[in-house]
């Protein structure tokens, strides 16, 4: 069972009044300041607005009389507009798929192109040469502008002149498009109204005729691009044909064409040899068929009785002879019961059937000697066309090796012509559609001088004037409240986050380190940290905690250099001091100490290790220190689990002091764990680095995990510039010391570098 002692007391505390003190956690007598404000207090904002009002009625009443006095003395500007119709696709003279190209362009995308048009240098070039507007001084002095000095060559004031007309020409102009049409309204501001229009009507003409050049040229473009290129391909497609013909030649590469429906060639073609292939092939499979339906006659006709074979029974021949031996037997049956066997005409009949009988036995067996024939000559027709197709197979292969290169020189003719083909017909489509001139722009309303200016409005100048005045008041109030966010003396410590500043540790002279400054226990630094060390032994009744967490809002505050000082401080006095690196994201103290990194606090959290093997002594007496070792993937599980406060119940047995160098508080869940269980918090703050709102967040997270703040330590403090509500500060730690030697600022406790100082 862990001391309360130890882990820390977590009861709250009482008070007299828990309104005046913003974290429960904290002793009575926190400055009465510190209580969270709500996000949208009026009367917050009513009293920085008194508080400033002379800076802020200042600027508002300054913005009304600058912006009367501009307006009066302002020049009346007139605008003429003309109105465009811009289509994206122009009128059809030929029904072609490509003409013309604007059909095929984006609606919002083709717009935008022809207001870029509209606004293009070369446009304005194109009116000011044909308005004359730079012809002399006197078309310069219609466009408001004063005579140009006479100096150097008529060249040079021409070529001054066409830029200073160029620049007013495209700063007066303005294209307006029209929600929800096709119409643009292009407009021009001038003091003279006729020389507006006239120049608002010389952009909408001139925008116009440049669309019509563009296409022109384009087209005359294209024709010229597509001559070269269809003579360079009709070189390459005689090349190629001719290379082709003599490859086959030299190959003996003979290619059939198959005809098509209606006599026309169906474009496929195969070699001689191949055709042959496939002729004999066929036959082969006809005579295969044919041997085996013979052979299976024969096997039939062999095996069998001859006079049972169908060949035999539907024989014309045999089927008289049966009929003949059936009348001689019907006959021989009849009379045998007149005659006797022997009797002559008996002994004739006998023979007659015996001679039919010989005569279809004879007939039976020249049939099946013909089914036999049959299948000898279907076999030998077999092995011809068999033998044939073989030698041809070793043909077709051997031309298809010779026929790689052929085939390749076969498909670049046809992409070749193909590619011919296709320019020459693109080429017939431009020269027909080049010469018509189509145009998808046209004017609507012409523009005509304006009666009244339109510039400048006295009205809305005078109310843009007071807002802006306005708005510049409450900025700069802003602004200048907003320079007192930074805390940079102990009474902005303890009037703007409420708690008691234990230590005030100065900033570095130049050239100094951190180590260099620890090491010397007269310099300042070091003072500044016996101050904490005594500051710690009243943070509570029973003296210093036994564990404590030195914390930050964020990195690079000196929290590291703290607890390693307090430590080193508290370990110098005879106390056995643990210090820990709880930093599991991005530790450092390892360095600092000068220690190896390979075992650490994500070992013993994580069950791998105990308090005795990750223990390391390090180079001062009574001071050890456990590195972070290796990082593990979610530190916040090892900070909230139950093996912490284990490790703190072993270290009291072992040791006097625990100090955890923790990571910042906000971003990680880690410092607000580490906070609920050790005996107090000593948080870190850099004068003039941390913002109050930055170190009030950093504060609420602790308040969460139930934390003891013990104090403030304020770092990186410069006495000599720290001055407050008419109060120095002049914490003088080197007393009857010698003067350091200044140079480059040193790191941790009083340089801004590094990862936390």
């Amino acid at each position: 069972m862990l001391d309360d002692k130890f882990v820390g007391d977590h009861r709250p505390r009482p008070v007299q009044d828990s309104s005046d003190v913003p974290y429960p956690n904290q002793p009575a007598g926190w400055n009465d300041g510190a209580q969270d404000q709500p996000l949208l207090d009026l009367a917050v904002y009513w009293r920085l607005a008194l508080k400033h009002r002379i800076v802020i009625l200042s600027c508002f009443f300054g913005a009304l009389a600058i912006g009367a006095a501009l307006t009066m003395l302002m020049t009346p500007i007139y605008t003429a507009r003309t109105t465009l119709q811009i289509d994206r696709e122009a009128a059809r003279v030929f029904n072609s798929e490509e003409t013309p190209k604007e059909a095929f362009v984006g609606g919002e995308e083709f717009f935008q192109t022809q207001f870029g048009l509209l606004r293009s240098r070369s446009l304005a070039e194109r009116v000011v040469e044909n308005l004359g507007l730079a012809s002399s001084d006197a078309a310069l002095q219609s466009l408001g502008v004063d005579p140009l000095p006479a100096s150097g060559s008529a060249a040079d004031q021409a070529a001054r002149r066409r830029r200073v007309a160029l620049s007013v020409v495209q700063g007066g102009l303005t294209v307006t498009p029209i929600r929800g049409s096709r119409l643009v309204a292009v407009g021009f501001d001038n003091p003279d109204p006729v020389v507006a229009a006239r120049i608002a009507n010389g952009f909408a003409e001139n925008f116009i005729q440049s669309n019509l050049d563009r296409k022109f040229e384009s087209s005359k473009y294209a024709r010229e691009f597509l001559e070269e290129r269809i003579a360079q391909t009709k070189d390459r497609l005689e090349a190629a044909e001719r290379q082709l013909v003599a490859y086959a030649a030299n190959q003996q590469i003979i290619n059939i064409t198959e005809p098509g429906e209606g006599g026309a060639d169906r474009g496929s073609s195969q070699s001689l040899t191949a055709s042959n292939l496939v002729a004999l092939n066929g036959a082969l499979g006809e005579a295969r068929a044919a041997r085996v339906a013979a052979e299976e006659r024969w096997r039939s006709a062999r095996s069998a009785d001859v006079m049972t074979l169908p060949e035999v029974l539907s024989n014309p021949s045999i089927q008289r002879l049966i009929e003949q031996r059936a009348l001689l037997d019907a006959q021989y049956q009849q009379k045998l019961s007149i005659y006797q066997a022997d009797y002559p005409e008996m002994v004739r009949l006998k023979a007659e059937i015996a001679e039919a009988d010989g005569q279809i036995q004879t007939i039976a067996a020249n049939v099946r000697s013909s089914i036999q024939n049959q299948y000898e000559i279907a076999a030998n027709q077999e092995r011809s066309l068999q033998a044939q197709v073989t030698g041809l197979t070793g043909d077709v292969l051997d031309l298809r090796g010779r026929s790689v290169q052929y085939n390749i020189l076969q498909r670049e003719l046809d992409t070749t012509r193909t590619l011919y083909e296709g320019l020459l017909q693109r080429y017939k489509e431009v020269s027909v559609t080049g010469g018509i001139t189509t145009n998808n722009i046209s004017i609507v309303d012409v523009a005509r001088p304006p009666g009244a200016p339109s510039k400048p409005n006295l009205f809305i100048n005078i109310a843009l004037a007071a807002l802006l005045g306005l708005g510049l008041g409450i900025v700069a109030a802003l602004v200048m409240e907003a320079l007192d966010e930074t805390i940079a003396t102990p009474d902005d410590a303890e009037k703007k986050l409420g708690i008691p500043v234990l230590g005030v540790v100065p900033l570095l002279d130049k050239g100094q380190t951190t180590a260099s400054a620890l090491a010397d226990i007269r310099s300042g630094f070091s003072e500044a940290y016996y101050s904490l060390r005594t500051a710690l032994q009243f943070s509570t009744p029973d003296g210093a905690p036994s564990s404590f967490l030195v914390s930050s809002a964020r990195p690079a505050e000196g929290k590291s250099t703290t607890a390693y000082a307090v430590a080193l401080n508290l370990a110098r006095v005879g106390r056995r001091v643990l210090l820990v690196d709880g930093d599991l994201r991005n530790p450092s103290m390892h360095r600092v100490v000068g220690v190896e990194n390979e075992r650490g606090m994500s070992n013993l959290l994580s069950g791998a290790a105990d308090l005795e093997s990750v223990v390391q002594r390090t180079r001062e007496n009574n001071l050890f220190f456990i590195p972070c070792g290796p990082l593990p993937p979610n530190p916040a599980e090892l900070w909230g689990g139950d093996r912490l406060r284990q490790f703190l119940a072993d270290a009291r047995n072992n040791f006097d002091h625990v100090v955890i160098d923790g990571p910042p508080v906000l971003g990680f869940a880690d410092a607000p764990l580490l906070a609920a269980v050790v005996g107090g918090v000593l948080f870190v703050v850099e004068t003039r680095g941390t913002r109050r709102g930055q170190a009030r967040g950093a504060l609420r997270r602790l308040q969460v995990g139930r934390a003891h703040l013990l104090g403030v330590v304020l770092t990186k403090f410069n006495a000599k510039s720290a001055s407050y509500g008419g109060y120095d500060y002049a914490y003088d730690y080197k007393y009857g010391s010698e003067p350091e030697p200044t140079g480059p600022t040193g790191a941790a406790g009083g340089s801004r570098k590094g990862k936390r100082g």
